[in-house]
């Protein structure tokens, strides 16, 4: 058994965060035999959607919302990790436009390697990530695993009428992201320990906010499409939306926000990229107009507890800005959602 002192939690697994998830490419491969439409006219979003959580129908104008995610750690504090693992699960029903009710545990743990005292740790974490969301950590269910893995499977509640889904954007609606970029490049340079002491804290302060604007939009009609921004990078979360709403984007690149341009520039120039960031591209580079290697490290960089990228009807601008400076959220406009063009996303 390594001293505590020695742990550092990030070293014991291969990947980081929503690093860790399969590539679009290769999970278009697993699902093509799952995509199949089924027979249950109560499920209003499925496997077939590529959405961030499922949808049934239980009638008198409510919905059942359900998701789950887990992943390796992103950073080496296990309360930390606990949180963001769960606050990133929860923001799948968030992004829905549902209201969180209750979360389920999945821990693997290597209990010969890792003391037993940091999984309760990292469940303590969970504890307060989920309290904060208003929800219990109702139950769960744990093995022995070679690698530390942590997450939710988390239900929520919703109107049918309030639905948001991926899909949905119209052509002249204009992008919003509310939180910036750049959290697997810096989680990358820790991983490498090149990460400067005054930069440890910018990743996991943006991971460990929840995205609770996703309930609090519900009720806006004129929000036409949502989503939250994790592995697959902005572009790559983008990209879905526009085949499903069978249109285009257009970025401002100067526009996106990023959580520290110093401190990325910095890593970068080092080499810092996620392998998940060269996944990324190899499954949806040909979906998007040449773009520079620098946007391309930045806006394929998979996010963990990213933030909620949404489509609002262009004539309701000053009232959403209005609505969000009134909320404790962000929404940066990004760009603009164009007419179906030979790509999914144009850089300017």
């Amino acid at each position: 058994m390594i001293k505590k002192e020695e742990i550092k939690l990030t070293q014991y697994s291969h990947g980081a965060g929503c690093g860790c998830k399969i590539s679009p490419q290769v999970l278009d491969e697993i699902l093509k035999t799952a995509n199949k439409k089924m027979p249950f006219p109560n499920l209003l979003v499925g496997n077939d959607e590529r959405d961030d959580a499922a949808v049934m129908d239980i009638g008198g104008g409510k919905s059942i919302v359900s998701t789950t995610d887990f992943f390796m750690p992103i950073v080496d504090d296990p309360v930390d990790f606990g949180k963001i693992a769960s606050i990133n699960a929860i923001s799948d029903i968030y992004a829905m436009g549902a209201t969180p009710l209750m979360a389920i545990a999945i821990l693997g743990w290597p209990v010969n390697t890792v003391p037993i005292e940091y999984a309760n740790m990292v469940i303590e974490g969970s504890r307060a990530a989920c309290a904060q969301a208003g929800i219990p950590l109702a139950g769960g269910h744990s093995i022995d695993s070679p690698e530390p893995i942590f997450g939710l499977a988390v239900t929520g509640i919703m109107d049918t009428k309030n639905l948001k889904k991926n899909g949905g954007a119209k052509q002249g609606d204009l992008l919003y992201l509310s939180k910036g970029l750049g959290v697997g490049i810096l989680s990358t340079a820790q991983k490498k320990e090149i990460r400067l002491p005054e930069h440890d804290h910018i990743a996991s302060d943006s991971m460990l906010k929840l995205n609770k604007l996703g309930a609090e939009l519900a009720g806006l009609d004129y929000v036409h499409a949502m989503t939250d921004v994790t592995g697959f990078g902005l572009l790559g979360h983008l990209s879905e939306m526009c085949e499903a709403s069978q249109l285009s984007a257009q970025l401002n690149f100067e526009q996106v926000p990023l959580l520290n341009k110093e401190a990325l520039d910095y890593y970068l120039g080092k080499g810092s990229v996620p392998g998940g960031t060269n996944r990324n591209w190899a499954s949806y580079g040909h979906k998007i107009a040449p773009v520079t290697d620098y946007q391309k490290h930045i806006l394929a960089d998979p996010q963990t507890s990213g933030g909620l990228l949404v489509a609002v009807a262009a004539d309701k601008q000053n009232e959403f800005e209005s609505f969000i400076s009134q909320s404790s959220s962000d929404a940066f406009p990004i760009g603009e959602i164009i007419a179906q063009d030979q790509f999914k996303v144009y850089v300017k």
